[in-house]
Formats: structure tokens, sequence, C-alpha cells
């Protein structure tokens, strides 16, 4: 899955509440999930759903995860055409369309395979390429070349390979908040690997607030903004960790672009998005602004008022600059 660590939570999810008049009896759950770690809070209830949460992650792995050889998303980039895809599949795939189309194809689950030719996927196999390579693997690029047909997933090509980690762990999110609903948990924050859907309030009757990080280099820490979350999912994307060197120097990032094929920066740095959406929108928005760069991304805001972002990026004085849509 998409390895963010931008977005962690300030309070309310490692440390135990503090009983005051407002105070909500809470349920804490953590551990790993989708390569990386999970953290819950759910208030107003003394029913730990630990085994339901883990059986739901399971399912969407099973349905989603490129890593796993034996999921439906796994058995389609095989070649096999006759998966009947389940409603994980089904809605993920939908709301690709949706955000590919909305971010004029900068948002784009068909780049698997530069992906993994880039080291950054499953097969992990760190080529370096040149431009002829690109250009012929950009011939299985495009949203367009795959469709819904009678519940299974038809390909133009079926070399196509799907890579669904720039939103599937939002998704797995949604799940599970869907899940607290429907048993009537209306306060509650998910967070995985820095993606985070937070609703109602916490044990202090408060919106749920978390930190973001400023892309440091160095390995340390801190923190560049504080947002308080009002029913709303957030996301964040950065090149700034995930990356890697050849011999040569050439840097070479986890973001794929979508529109050139090659895994080089944009002029930013890291990309946080909020709104009252599900984390799988937000996740995605995220991933695409990266490759976007600072100006596309600054359009669609303006277009999309909805969606608050906390875009950073280096200025042409060399300066760590901080540009958002909103207070």
């Amino acid at each position: 899955m998409k390895n963010t660590y931008l977005v962690f939570i300030i309070s309310c999810i490692f440390l135990l509440s503090c009983k005051d008049k407002h105070h909500f009896d809470s349920i804490k759950i953590s551990g790993n999930v989708f390569g990386t770690t999970y953290n819950i809070t759910y208030l107003n209830t003394n029913v730990n759903y630990q085994k339901s949460i883990d059986s739901l992650f399971l399912l969407v792995n099973k349905s989603l995860s490129t890593y796993i050889p034996t999921s439906d998303i796994s058995k389609i980039n095989a070649g096999d055409s006759t998966i009947v895809i389940d409603e994980f599949f089904k809605e993920v795939f939908q709301k690709s369309i949706r955000i590919h189309e909305e971010t004029n194809g900068y948002f784009d689950p068909t780049v698997g395979n530069l992906v993994n030719s880039w080291g950054f996927g499953p097969k992990n196999e760190k080529k370096n390429l040149d431009s002829l390579q690109v250009n012929k693997m950009m011939q299985l690029v495009g949203l367009d070349k795959v469709s819904l047909v009678d519940g299974k997933i038809k390909k133009d090509a079926p070399e196509i390979y799907l890579d669904f980690n720039s939103i599937a762990k939002g998704y797995g999110i949604d799940v599970i908040g869907r899940f607290f609903e429907s048993k009537n948990l209306d306060n509650y924050l998910i967070e995985i690997g820095g993606e985070i859907r937070a609703r109602g309030k916490n044990s202090k009757n408060k919106n749920w607030r978390v930190a973001i990080d400023n892309p440091n280099t160095d390995g340390t820490r801190s923190f560049a903004d504080v947002v308080a979350l009002d029913n709303q999912s957030m996301a964040s994307s950065g090149n700034y960790r995930k990356f890697r060197l050849t011999e040569n120097g050439q840097k070479y990032v986890h973001t794929v672009n979508p529109i050139t094929g090659f895994a080089t920066e944009s002029n930013l740095l890291s990309a946080t998005v909020y709104a009252p959406l599900d984390c799988a929108d937000v996740d995605a928005y995220a991933t695409a602004f990266m490759a976007m760069g600072l100006e596309k991304t600054k359009e669609f805001l303006e277009e999309h008022t909805e969606v608050k972002a906390i875009l950073m990026y280096v200025n042409k004085n060399g300066d760590l600059v901080e540009y958002k849509n909103s207070n």
C-alpha cells in the first residue's frame, strides 16, 4: 500500500482520554494491516469489535491487495477474465473512474506496470527506464481501457495492470467507519498509516485534532500544522521519504505521473487533503495532487471548494512554503 507518514494523531488515539464532565467511554484498538499500522478509537460502547474489524480487513485485502497473489485484483492482473468482482472492488473501481475524470487523468490505477518497473510495487523491479521504454508501457495506461461488464473486469489488453494502492487504504478505513455507523457508533477516529476518517467528537466532546508533519528529509519530525476534523476524512502523500537513488544520483519517487509515465518529482513536497468525503476520495486526491504539481492543484481546489488542502513546496528562493486554501 502507499506508504505515507505525513499525518499522525496528536491526541485521543494513543493516550487515554481524560475523565471530565464530557467524558465518553471509549475503546482503543491497534494493530497491523495493509503493510502499515492502524489505530482506532470509538466511543459510547463497551463492545470490543477487534475480531469484526480484522475480518473486514481480510475481505478488503482478498479483493484489492496486489501484494496477495490469490486476491481478486492479482488474478485479474494475471489475465483471469472470469472473476466476478465483489462490492468492494466495484465501489473502488467506480470511484477511480470518477476521480480519474475529475483530475484529468492524474489519478489513474492503470499505472501498475510502471509502478512495478520503477521499483515501487509488489514486483520491486527497480528498472531505470528510458523514454522509449516508458512510451511503450504507456500504451497500457489509461482507465478508459478498462470497463466493468456483467460484473467482470474487461481490459483492452491482458497486460494492463491495475493498482488501487493509492485509494484502497482509504477505502479500508471507510469500510470500518461504515461498520461502526451500522452499530450506531457516530463518534470515532480511524487511522491507518496516516490516513484518517473522523466522525463525531472525541472523549472531550471536541473535534478530533491531528498534526501534519513537515517534509523533513533528515528523519526528524516536526509539525507543519494542526487540523481539527469536523466529520471529515484526511489523507497525505509525499515523495520526500519514499524514493530511490540510482548509482549516478538520479532520484525516482513512488508517485508515478500517469500523464508522462515517469517517477520524477513535481514541485510539491507533500499534499495533505481533507474534506467531508470518504477517506478513499481524499486518498486518491492526495496522490493525484503530487503528480499534478502546485499550480494545477490550485486550479483543482478553486473548482472543488469542498476539498481542502495543505500543500508544502519549495519556492524559487529555496524556502519551504505552506499553501492552504482554507483557514
